[in-house]
C-alpha cells in the first residue's frame, strides 16, 4: 500500500525476548490465548467470564510466557466481547469497519523483533521501533538487572547484530527518558529518535504539553510525534495548524503524527472521536480524511503520518507529487 517504513512495537517476554506487539498486556485482545486453558492459566488474570452485571475480564501479557510459549499463539484482531460467558465468544467484538477475514483463514504468529527486522529489511524498507512502556514493575523481575535502560538498549542491539545501518531506523518511546538515554548512550542511533507525546491529553494540559517542547529540543531531541488532534485546530471554519504546531516548528522539531485511519466512522455522532476531537466541528464526512491530511502536509509540515491504512497516505502524497 506504499509504506516506505514499517513500525514494530516493542516489549519482551518473560524470558526477556523482544516481540512486535501493541502492548505488553494485549495477549487476550489480540491473540487466542484465553481459548488455551495451560497458556490462559498463566495471565495476570486468567478470563473470568461474564456474571451477574459484571463484564468478562482478563489480562495477558508477553511477560507471562516465554517466546517459545507466544510462538504458539494465533494473532488477531484486537477485540473482545465484554458480555463473553466463554473463551470463544470472548475472541469476538470486532468493530464493523474492520475485518476477521485474515485471521480465519490463517493462524498468523507473532513475531519476534529480529524477525520483523529480517521482514522488512527483505522488502527493501526502513524501520521504525517503537520502545513500548512496561506495564510490569522494572527492573523485571524485581530482583533481576533487567532495567529499563537495558531494556532500551536491547532494542538497539538487535538492529546492530543484524546490520542495520542507524540512519534507517527511527527509535520511538513515550517515555522522555527512554530518549535521554539514547542520547547519551547511543548518539548514532538517536539522531532519529521519536517522543511520542501524548502529554497534552489530560484538561488543561496542553499550554504544559506546548512549553515542553523548547525543553526536548534543547536535550538533543529531533523528532516529536504527538497524535493528530494536537497539530491542527478549527478558525473561521477552516482547519489550521494549532499552537502545539507552530511552537514545535519555532523550536527546530520535527513533526510526525498518529495515527491516520485508526478512527472509526467520520460520518457519525462520534466524528473519528479522540484523534478528530480538535476539529469534530468540520469533520462531518469520510473525505474530512483528506482535509486533515491536506493541512498537515501542506501547513504544519509534518516529515510522516502513521497510518493503519497507508494506502490513504500512499494516495494522497501520489496526487501532490511527494515522493
Amino acid at each position: 500500500m506504499g509504506a516506505g517504513i514499517q513500525e514494530c512495537d516493542v516489549t519482551f517476554t518473560k524470558d526477556k525476548e523482544l516481540v512486535c506487539r501493541h502492548s505488553q498486556c494485549d495477549l487476550h485482545t489480540t491473540t487466542n490465548v484465553v481459548s488455551i486453558p495451560e497458556l490462559n492459566a498463566k495471565c495476570t488474570v486468567p478470563f473470568k467470564p461474564a456474571a451477574n452485571g459484571s463484564k468478562a475480564a482478563t489480562k495477558c501479557c508477553t511477560s507471562d510466557f516465554t517466546l517459545a510459549e507466544i510462538k504458539t499463539l494465533c494473532a488477531k484482531m484486537d477485540s473482545s466481547d465484554p458480555t463473553a460467558t466463554t473463551p470463544a465468544q470472548y475472541l469476538g467484538g470486532t468493530p464493523g469497519y474492520r475485518t476477521d477475514l485474515y485471521a480465519k483463514t490463517t493462524c498468523s504468529r507473532i513475531l519476534k523483533l529480529r524477525e520483523y527486522i529480517d521482514l522488512v529489511q527483505g522488502l527493501g524498507l526502513k524501520f521504525t521501533a517503537e520502545l513500548k512502556t512496561p506495564e510490569v514493575p522494572m527492573p523485571f523481575p524485581p530482583s533481576s538487572d533487567y532495567t529499563q535502560a537495558k531494556y532500551a538498549q536491547q532494542l538497539v542491539d538487535e538492529f546492530k547484530a543484524a546490520g542495520i545501518r542507524p540512519e534507517r531506523v527511527w527509535l520511538q518511546s513515550f517515555l522522555y527518558d527512554d530518549i535521554l538515554y539514547w542520547l547519551k548512550a547511543e548518539p548514532q542511533w538517536a539522531k532519529q529518535a521519536v517522543l511520542l507525546d501524548e502529554s497534552g491529553d489530560l484538561p488543561g494540559s496542553m499550554p504544559q504539553a506546548i512549553a515542553n517542547l523548547k525543553t526536548y529540543a534543547k536535550s538533543g531531541l529531533k523528532i516529536v510525534a504527538p497524535p493528530l488532534q494536537y497539530l491542527v485546530a478549527v478558525e473561521e471554519g477552516k482547519i489550521v495548524p494549532s499552537d502545539y504546531a507552530r511552537t514545535a516548528k519555532a523550536v527546530g522539531l520535527k513533526i510526525i503524527s498518529w495515527t491516520l485511519e485508526r478512527s472509526g466512522w467520520l460520518g457519525d455522532d462520534t466524528k473519528g472521536g479522540y484523534y478528530y476531537s480538535s476539529i469534530a466541528n468540520v469533520t462531518n464526512n469520510e473525505g474530512d480524511v483528506y482535509n486533515l491530511l491536506h493541512v498537515l502536509a501542506q501547513d504544519v509540515g509534518v516529515v510522516g503520518v502513521f497510518s493503519d491504512w497507508s494506502a490513504t497516505v500512499t494516495y494522497y502524497a501520489n496526487c501532490f507529487g511527494l515522493f
